[in-house]
């Protein structure tokens, strides 16, 4: 009898910033705890607790060197955020809206039978909130 052999686990999701204090001020509305992080510098992770999927923020700057082009945000969402209720999704939404931040598209409640909405961060990164209606 053959073991399984083990399978990658999604550990990291990671954006570029061109300005990182305008991300990580995103990145706080949306609930990142950046309390005790560096953030001026070109490599940026928010706490998370043991086993959860990390965000990384890294510099465009430091990406374009890693790369070696520079970073294209995709046309379509990065990831996606469960809020606990539909009315936290319309609240984070308005959050995004009142700090100055792009609200790609208002919540509104989709087929699918969530509360949906999606925004943007400063470089055009896409983040789906969605909860269960």
């Amino acid at each position: 009898m053959s073991l399984a052999a083990p399978r990658p686990v999604l550990d990291a999701i990671a954006v570029t910033a061109t300005d990182m204090a305008r991300s990580v001020a995103f990145y706080r509305l949306l609930g990142f705890d950046f309390e005790g992080v560096e953030t001026n510098i070109d490599h940026v992770e928010p706490n998370t607790a043991p086993g959860s999927v990390r965000l990384m923020i890294d510099a465009a700057s430091l990406s374009e060197t890693l790369i070696g082009e520079k970073p294209r945000p995709a046309n379509h969402s990065a990831f996606a955020m469960l809020c606990a209720t539909p009315s936290e999704v319309d609240r984070v939404a308005g959050e995004i809206a009142s700090a100055g931040f792009s609200v790609v598209d208002a919540p509104w409640d989709a087929f699918w039978g969530q509360r949906y909405a999606t925004v943007a961060d400063p470089d055009g990164y896409k983040i789906d909130l969605f909860a269960p209606l």
